[in-house]
């Protein structure tokens, strides 16, 4: 097995971006794609302030490596270059699942054979993709937790075609970006963490839609009754509302409803989490 050293990650939003820093930070060289130049300029100030809070937050070695990551990060809008060199492709683009099909339609035929590629899917089972990758057994999920420095889990999760080699491969890249590699048996769409995540913000999401309380006191509430740090809707902030809309619009009756509501009163407007500044609360400008 090819060991890994040339790392591209598709999408640079909020947890694109983490992984490719993070990836950097551990001493890979790592190209970050989007699909535009002005996404690209947007995803260099997201990796200069995550280099910020890596030495704000006293990340194990920030101090000296945070600024070295920047610069073995490169960036291209071109799909082809952007894989052209990769080892290993790790996708975290938006959760469409047509969109991410047709994306691995073209990784097949642009990307080196020994190419190994993972999804970040947060929701979608890798076998839904596999079929599009041209290489099923070198296809895999690999899932973060958002603050990827801080809540370092990888979840690995494979199709009952995904070669053990491979696999074993990801989760030993994993730890080596200082992850703590989760394994998981069977295919399960949600994995661990969303399993557990997602009902508890699809719940939140009906007592909105439903009247019964508005964001800071469902938020209070479970602050409060279980002395966790965030409620809900804080989380959704920090995921992105562009996320939680596409997630609860594939979902049942209320989740729609819920998927209709952010986008008429928040995403329309902007607002679409932590990231700009605006969405369920009012966040400080950096």
């Amino acid at each position: 097995m090819t060991a890994i050293a040339n790392v591209t990650v598709l999408g640079t939003g909020v947890l694109g971006s983490q992984i490719a820093y993070q990836t950097a930070f551990s001493g890979f060289d790592v190209v970050a794609y989007d699909i535009s130049d002005a996404a690209l300029e947007t995803a260099k100030q997201r990796f200069a302030g995550l280099a910020e809070t890596y030495v704000r937050e006293g990340v194990a070695g920030a101090v000296d490596g945070a600024q070295a990551a920047l610069a073995r990060i490169t960036y291209s809008a071109d799909l082809g270059e952007a894989v052209a060199n990769a080892d290993l492709v790790i996708e975290a683009i938006p959760e469409q699942l047509a969109l991410k099909q047709s994306t691995y339609e073209q990784l097949a035929t642009l990307a080196p054979e020994r190419t190994i590629f993972a999804t970040n899917s947060s929701t979608l089972l890798p076998s839904d993709l596999a079929p599009f990758t041209g290489r099923a057994d070198r296809f895999l999920a690999l899932h973060f937790a958002n603050r990827v420095w801080a809540h370092n889990t990888a979840e690995v999760m494979g199709t009952e075609a995904t070669d053990p080699a491979v696999y074993a491969t990801v989760a030993d890249f994993a730890g080596k970006i200082g992850m703590v590699p989760i394994e998981i048996k069977k295919e399960k769409a949600g994995y661990l963490l969303n399993s557990l995540l997602v009902p508890f913000l699809s719940a939140a999401g009906e007592l909105l839609v439903d009247g019964i309380a508005e964001p800071d006191a469902i938020d209070k509430t479970w602050r409060i009754g279980t002395g966790a740090p965030m409620g809900p809707f804080q989380i959704y902030d920090i995921v992105g509302l562009t996320t939680a809309y596409n997630i609860s619009k594939a979902g049942g009756p209320k989740q729609q409803a819920f998927a209709d509501l952010i986008k008429e009163r928040y995403i329309d407007q902007g607002k679409l989490g932590v990231a700009t500044g605006e969405g369920f609360y009012t966040y400080p400008k950096a």
